[in-house]
């Protein structure tokens, strides 16, 4: 037992950058200590984008699942920080936009458990702010509506896309890209009339 204290303390002592090489190595521990170091962070930076405090520690243990699963690839140690701040970043943009699916229920049912906590003026801008987005994805070409429209309204999958596009899964992460580009463009384009 006390040799396990030991390694706790030696790893409390240690750098990220020595954690992460650890960890790399298939170091459970070293992992461990980095969980413990950053998961206060992450679950702030989850909240920050979820605004639900059981979505934000779900969303934080599924970015340390990841990081866990991806920390191989991690090229600059020093960058442990920053790189789980960008896993957060696109987990959270994808449970976001992903949950908004639409729960049937019957209108008796929907009047009595649902109430409009938002002010008129959130709900005018809401909407201002959709009808511009379409607006936006209106004015791009054909392919980059149906690829913003395929992942971010359908929910599909970088593979199901790759399937249905019949395109490989590295083109279907570029359209994307551009898509989101062009789109960023005409939204700006769209706020300057």
């Amino acid at each position: 037992m006390k040799f396990n204290t030991e390694i706790q303390f030696d790893l409390r002592e240690m750098t990220v950058a020595e954690l992460v090489v650890r960890a790399q190595n298939g170091d459970r521990d070293a992992f461990g200590e980095l969980f413990d170091r950053y998961r206060p962070a992450i679950v702030a930076g989850a909240m920050s984008r979820v605004r639900n405090a059981d979505e934000a520690d779900e969303l934080a243990q599924d970015v340390f699942i990841q990081a866990m699963q991806k920390i191989s690839q991690l090229r600059v140690p020093e960058a442990f920080g920053g790189w789980l701040r960008q896993i957060v970043h696109r987990m959270a943009i994808n449970r976001v936009t992903r949950n908004r699916g639409a729960v049937a229920c019957d209108p008796e049912t929907l009047a009595a458990t649902c109430a409009d906590d938002d002010a008129p003026e959130d709900v005018a801008e809401s909407r201002e702010q959709a009808e511009a987005i379409r607006n936006g994805i209106d004015r791009l070409g054909s392919l980059d509506q149906e690829t913003l429209t395929a992942f971010y309204l359908r929910g599909r999958s970088l593979i199901e896309m790759s399937n249905d596009f019949q395109a490989p899964v590295g083109t279907i992460k570029r359209r994307l890209h551009v898509a989101r580009k062009r789109l960023a463009k005409e939204m700006d384009l769209l706020q300057a009339v």
